[in-house]
């Protein structure tokens, strides 16, 4: 049986460990490597909706990730999220910059796309999540999980025929 002063401590402990949250995720960015990243709008509102702001979400985040050195393989965007698979830089030691990317490629976005739809301040973005990718196999299927994410959403019969992806240009 624990003392009371133990329980406190027990407790005070508890409290200040960090548990994964998933509506929250905890972002594993110490390594560099190959990521597959996934990032939402909140409440997944489809504010990119048409071929303009698609192009738009499409050339943020090629020109986004290349800014920060991140070479990408694979990338899908769409109406309410986008997904790609890249290599963070080679001369970094960990891949932090991906939270960089993320920010910047958001709130330009955001404030963009508020803009256009006249609504000051809302909240366009939700989070990004990033598996870092170890196995040939994993990384494989993220690749193909990309490529054919339009077919899945019924967007198109055959993945080449979406236009915002990286399959086509």
């Amino acid at each position: 049986m624990l003392r009371r002063e133990q329980r406190c401590d027990s407790i005070a402990h508890m409290s200040e460990t960090s548990f994964p949250w998933p509506h929250a995720p905890v972002h594993q960015l110490s390594e560099s490597g190959t990521f597959f990243v996934t990032a939402s709008t909140y409440n997944q509102e489809q504010h990119f909706r048409g071929a303009e702001r698609l192009a738009i979400l499409q050339r943020g985040l090629i020109k986004v990730t290349q800014k920060y050195g991140w070479r990408v393989e694979a990338w899908a965007v769409f109406s309410n999220h986008y997904h790609f698979v890249a290599h963070s830089p080679i001369e970094e030691e960990t891949a932090a910059s991906l939270s960089n990317i993320s920010m910047e490629l958001h709130s330009k976005l955001a404030l963009w796309v508020n803009r256009l739809d006249d609504a000051k301040g809302r909240r366009v973005w939700y989070n990004f999540r990033e598996t870092q990718l170890t196995y040939e196999k994993s990384y494989l299927a993220r690749l193909n999980y990309v490529h054919q994410n339009a077919v899945k959403h019924g967007l198109v019969a055959v993945a080449n025929q979406y236009d915002w992806f990286s399959g086509v240009v």
